[in-house]
Parts: C-alpha cells; structure tokens; sequence
C-alpha cells in the first residue's frame, strides 16, 4: 500500500466514531460562540502515525535513562533533592554500581517500580530539569494530552491495559500542559512485537478537532461569505460558499471545505516522505504563510526567510482575528510558533517539522499549553496585505 493512501486510510479511521453493542459511543462535543462564522459543532478525534512513517523514526529502548550534562555528582542530587525525591531513592540511583559517568556528564538509571513511586510534582520538576540537557530528547519533546481528557486520549488507544495504568500513572505536567515522557517504561509491559508497535504508533497520537457548520446558515449571507473567503474577493471558495447558503434543509458540512485548496489536501495528514528532499518538512511557519497560495513557497522552510516575509507581507493587527490571520506566540521578542486562525478559539496549525506531526484543528488554549514559555508569552496577530 502507498503512503498517500496508508496516511489517507488513517485519518478516516480516526475521524469515525467508535460503536459498541449499545449503540454510538458518545464524545466529547459542543457548540462554538456565535460568530460570522455561522453555527459549528466541534468534535474530537485522535490521529496516529501510520505504521510507514513510524519506520522511518527513531525509537527508544525499553532502558530509562537520565542524563545531566556537564553537572558534577554534588549538583546532580542537588537536584534530585530539590525535586522532592526521598532520600532512600536518591541513594538507590546514586549507587556506583548504578550510576554511569562520563567526563563531565552523569546518567542515572531508574527502574519502572522507581519511576511509578515519584508525586506527579516531584516528576514535574525533575523532568523540567532533564528537558534543559539535549540529551533527555523525551522529557524536551514529550507528548501531549492535548486538551488534558487524559481518559479521551486513552479510550481507543492500542495500548494493553496494564500499559494504560502505568501511562496514568507517569503522565507529569509542563506548565498548564499534560505530558507524557517515559515510553521506554511502556515497552517493558509489551509482551510481543504487536504490543511494541502499538506503543509507538500510540504515542504519536494527536487529538485533532472535527467542525461542522450547522445548515441552515443563520448570519446574514454577506457576512458569511465575507467572512469564509477572508476577506478576498478573488477566493475561489465563493461559489461554493454562496451555494450552501441557500440550503434551507437542517444538515451539516465540515469546514475542512472551507478551506484554501493547497492546506484542504493537508488537513488531517502527514507530511509525505517526498517534502523532506527539500532538506526538512514544513513546520508551523510554511503552514501558515502558504495558507492562502495556491503553489507552496518552500523557501518558509527556512525560518530566518520565513521570519523576513512575515514582516513583509503581513501587517500586524489586534484581535479580533478573521480567518486566514495568523496568530504569532511571541516571547522576549522570539517567535515562538504561528498558526492561522480559524473561527472562534479554533485554528490550523502543523505542530513542529516532524514527519510524524499532522496538521489538526486545534483550540487556542491548546496550543498556548504546547508552546508557553513563560508568564510573558503572548500573541501577535498578522493580517496578509492587500
């Protein structure tokens, strides 16, 4: 089977609701705040990465490890004290026998029943830590529970359940977001190679949201349309658009439609293997300034040219935001992520370079939880000028 159509056969399978012998399962959904945008109902669903990009991807082993670069043994458990581990642990991952050291660096080697016996704040802490040296790449990068329904995330993941508990268990917090880093433990409870993949594919799992708008459309028709076409007079969504505002039949459309020809291909999908000869694959920043092209400019694949073109062509603006703006997470200057609004707290983003990244709906608060860096973090609004 090809990518294109493994990667399309996995974002229908998420987009359809689970049954069980009773009937539909009931999820997660509610109603966007009135806007010109119309009437939309939101959903959830979750995507996993097909199983021909998860073999194109690194892997842990099932060995945990901490790293602390360049700290001598004396700060090492300096932190580890002040990260609320119990003395009696400490000593434990401390012992010769179990500590690996290596000029300067020093890695430590907990076992699961260890890693289960840590608070959810002393985990905190001490993964916060570890994510300042490259070295621990899972506390730095580590999955998100988007939305923090921890139990919506697990519902129809393909982990066992003894997976499943010690997944509760080890979930720690970045900030406002629920993370998970400890995959290598996971692997542990696997008990064939099935299990093994299950466990990767389940930890590339992002939850994406699902909107409709509600017909008939009940705001004025030029609001909407004005509204739905950003602004543009040259969209080639208008017929489209004029024509579901004449339906008068109560039934829903999803707003996937609504989109730019170019980003309605990529909604919902992985990049394809073919977009990395360009020497990465499209981040946030391609994403979101290509939103409205009709060809994408690959030179937004450099960050600094990506950066240069926003000033450029775009004029920054206060909310209220329409759609097609972009929303810029800035902190001491840095822009930090970008993503375009869509309607409501809802927008269209691609969460980083990664291969195994889809671009999804997301809810604003969401993708605050991801990319905050400090109490300082704000956004900037960009509006493309005309």
């Amino acid at each position: 089977m090809s990518y294109l159509l493994a990667s399309a056969f996995m974002a229908i399978a998420a987009l359809i609701a689970p049954i069980d012998g009773a009937g539909e399962t009931k999820e997660p959904s509610w109603k966007a705040k009135p806007g010109p945008w119309g009437d939309l109902e939101v959903r959830t669903a979750f995507l996993e990465a097909p199983d021909s990009l998860l073999a194109l991807s690194a892997k842990p082993n099932s060995t945990t490890r901490w790293t602390f670069e360049q700290m001598s043994e004396g700060s090492v458990r300096d932190v580890l004290v002040a990260s609320g581990l119990g003395a009696e642990l400490i000593e434990k991952l401390m012992n010769p026998g179990r500590m690996v050291s290596n000029a300067a660096d020093f890695t430590l080697y907990p076992t699961v029943q260890e890693l289960a016996s840590l608070s959810l704040d002393a985990r905190s802490k001490l993964y916060v830590e570890l994510a300042k040296h490259p070295a621990n790449e899972l506390q730095r990068d580590p999955v998100f529970i988007v939305g923090q329904d921890l139990e919506d995330w697990l519902a129809t993941s393909s982990l066992n359940p003894e997976q499943r508990d010690l997944f509760r268990r080890l979930v720690w917090r970045r900030g406002a977001a629920v993370v998970f880093s400890d995959i290598s433990a996971l692997l542990t409870l696997a008990r064939n190679q099935d299990e093994v993949q299950a466990v990767f594919r389940s930890v590339t799992r992002v939850r994406t949201l699902i909107v409709s708008l509600r017909l008939p459309v009940t705001v004025p028709q030029r609001e909407f349309l004005e509204y739905w076409s950003g602004g543009r007079p040259e969209s080639v969504r208008l017929p489209f658009l004029s024509a579901i505002t004449s339906r008068r039949a109560e039934q829903s459309i999803d707003i996937s439609n609504f989109l730019p020809s170019l980003m309605r291909q990529k909604i919902y999908t992985y990049p394809e293997i073919e977009l990395g000869v360009k020497g990465r694959f499209p981040d946030c920043h391609w994403t979101s300034m290509n939103f409205f092209a009709v060809t994408p400019q690959d030179f937004l694949l450099d960050t600094r040219l990506a950066a240069s073109y926003l000033l450029e062509k775009y004029e920054p603006i206060d909310a209220p935001y329409r759609f097609g703006d972009i929303m810029c997470f800035m902190d001491s200057g840095e822009g930090l992520h970008t993503c375009v609004y869509v309607a409501d707290d809802i927008v269209f983003t691609k969460n980083g370079d990664s291969i195994l990244a889809p671009w999804v709906f997301m809810q604003v608060a969401d993708v605050d939880a991801v990319y905050r860096k400090s109490p300082s973090t704000r956004i900037q609004g960009f509006r493309l000028r005309r």
